[in-house]
């Protein structure tokens, strides 16, 4: 039986960040207080650095000027060359379902067009991963962020046990009617990252034609470090069966579920 949760306070975050809402759920004895409240703004702080870092959008990131040819990757900071490391895995490991080097045009009009480093696909589950280290550091509170629907959850150090095991409820939407909640996923600590058409339509390139996904639907994985299962819930989409079992072979993922449709 879990332990007697003491005195909960809960307390929510959120800020735009890299085009969309990141939202930071706390729990905790003090969660309105300004310890927690100074280690949520470090954790946004970190995420608007990696937005200014990794930005195709903004004109003098390092990466658009890597894009443009200003620069080699060479000369770039140990974060940009680590992320650049971490996509060459992930095309290696996903057998290719996964990319970032991807056509210019985001539509796939031009798929024979030359390609360009856009580490889009893997660096805002590796930007999260690394700011939710701020509130692991926290002791007694537990927390969620949610960056548009792929979320970290985890908690600090000498927490109660008790509201350590307390999860947070997920539910993954219909993609075929996003009014309606197929599946609930419990997450006490742990990654959870979805793909899919539901929201955005198809703007997932497979990076081995250069053309959009036809497929409709999502794919939900859920593990133990989001830069990973937000790699895999893309190239799962993407891919066929063979690229789900490279999935669940990885032991950094847990679960895949597949709202694809048939």
């Amino acid at each position: 039986m879990a332990a007697k949760v003491s005195t909960v306070e809960h307390r929510a975050f959120v800020a735009q960040i890299m085009g969309l809402p990141i939202s930071v759920h706390v729990r905790g004895p003090q969660a309105r207080g300004l310890d927690v409240e100074s280690a949520v703004q470090r954790v946004f702080s970190r995420l608007r650095w990696v937005d200014e870092v990794f930005s195709t959008w903004k004109p003098a990131s390092p990466i658009s000027r890597l894009r443009r040819g200003e620069v080699e990757l060479a000369d770039l900071s140990g974060p940009v060359r680590e992320v650049a490391a971490l996509c060459a895995e992930a095309e290696q490991l996903t057998e290719g379902t996964f990319s970032a080097w991807l056509p210019q045009r985001p539509d796939g009009v031009v798929p024979s067009a030359p390609r360009l480093f856009d580490p889009t696909g893997l660096v805002k589950g590796w930007g999260v991963e690394r700011a939710a280290q701020v509130l692991r550091e926290l002791p007694r509170h537990t927390f969620c962020i949610n960056a548009g629907g792929d979320l970290v959850a985890g908690h600090g150090p000498d927490v109660d046990p008790g509201l350590a095991e307390q999860p947070w409820r997920i539910g993954l939407e219909n993609p075929a009617d996003r009014t309606q909640i197929l599946q609930t996923v419990e997450l006490a600590t742990g990654a959870l990252a979805t793909s899919g058409t539901a929201a955005r339509g198809s703007h997932l390139l497979d990076p081995r034609t250069g053309l959009p996904s036809t497929r409709r639907g999502s794919v939900t994985v859920v593990g133990t470090d989001l830069t990973w299962v937000d790699v895999w819930a893309t190239a799962v989409f993407v891919g066929d069966t063979s690229t789900r079992a490279l999935a669940e072979a990885d032991p950094r993922v847990h679960q895949v579920i597949d709202l694809r449709a048939r």
